[in-house]
């Protein structure tokens, strides 16, 4: 997200952009996650920089990070780091990653933006939720409980099984159970 520049962050970046540093700064870029609800979120950037950002055909243009993930700024390291990831696989920029040797939160800041989160989806693609209340599409051999769990039957108040999007955790006949998101449609 990108908004107008703040005095205090054309003050801290001397007036030019903290990524290339070639021209004046135009822009208070937040670097997601995170908005620009506080300078330390924000890099200023030029224009020409913010063209290049919405693009993939700037290689030769981002070797200017190299000076950039040296800077103090979080946020701009952050940043820095994002943009050569896109072109990691380029051996100018595999040299400036291997280079630097940033704090993990600043690695983990960088590389939120390709987190993709896994959704829960039932068999019929819709997303489920922490709380929801699904309904069984088949009968269920529930292994190691000596019942079987008819199609129709309804789990109440279902928990997301957080390392596996294929897995969701319910209680049939008072047991709490694993069950497979494609055996299941939300209710309701």
């Amino acid at each position: 997200m990108s908004t107008r520049i703040t005095q205090p962050l054309l003050l801290r970046s001397e007036g030019n952009c903290e990524l290339c540093t070639a021209a004046p700064a135009a822009i208070a870029f937040a670097v997601s996650p995170k908005t620009n609800d506080a300078i330390e979120n924000e890099v200023a950037i030029c224009t020409t920089c913010a063209a290049a950002m919405e693009s993939t055909d700037h290689a030769e243009y981002w070797q200017c990070l190299a000076g950039s993930i040296w800077n103090a700024e979080p946020s701009v390291q952050a940043l820095s780091y994002r943009l050569l990831q896109q072109y990691a696989a380029q051996d100018w920029a595999a040299d400036i990653l291997s280079a630097v040797e940033l704090p993990e939160d600043v690695v983990e800041w960088a590389m939120s933006a390709y987190d993709k989160k896994a959704l829960h989806l039932d068999a019929n693609g819709v997303e489920l939720l922490y709380g929801d209340t699904v309904v069984l599409t088949q009968v269920l051999n529930v292994k190691g409980a000596n019942f079987m769990a008819p199609k129709g039957t309804i789990v109440r108040k279902i928990k997301l099984v957080a390392d596996n999007a294929e897995q969701i955790e319910g209680k049939i006949n008072g047991q709490t159970i694993v069950i497979l998101t494609k055996y299941v449609r939300k209710n309701g």
